[in-house]
């Protein structure tokens, strides 16, 4: 069963905008209002508009009605644009030059590490080699002072 349509009005001083939908929410959508212009009384439910028929006859479009102009003349008012569906070429191109940036900022890193981990695991070997030196010549040293002292 169809819904139950109400005439719904509401003007901004110059238009007067009609239109017949089941419901307050349904009517502020149709006009492409956010805010609810029932409750401050700008809008209000009008059976007896002048373009009540006009309305009844194209439910859920805007009849808009010039009030200082060709005020005989009613017609329904024009579609709003629809919101585009899925990303543009150039938003895919971006998103696919970040993408790839990203990874060839995360290759780098990756080879900048390892250099620093070979470089690391030599700093670790020649330090070695130095603590070897070292406590080969203090063990030397050690062992030629004390026989130096043997014979003092």
């Amino acid at each position: 069963m169809a819904p139950r349509l109400k005439v719904f009005e509401w003007s901004d001083g110059f238009h007067r905008f009609t239109v017949a939908a089941p419901s307050r929410p349904k009517a502020l959508a149709a006009w492409g209002i956010q805010q609810d212009i029932f409750a401050s009384g700008l809008a209000k439910e009008a059976p007896e508009a002048e373009d009540a028929e006009a309305a009844r006859a194209r439910p859920g479009e805007v009849v808009e009605r010039g009030l200082t102009v060709d005020i005989g003349q009613a017609g329904p008012r024009a579609a709003r644009p629809r919101a585009r569906k899925g990303p543009t070429a150039a938003e895919r191109r971006r998103a696919q030059r970040l993408a790839d940036e990203l990874e060839t900022l995360d290759r780098a890193q990756a080879e900048s590490a390892e250099a620093v981990r070979v470089e690391m695991k030599n700093l670790e070997a020649r330090a070695a080699e130095e603590k070897a030196r070292f406590d080969q010549t203090r063990t030397r040293l050690v062992r030629d002072l004390a026989r130096a002292r043997e014979k003092l």
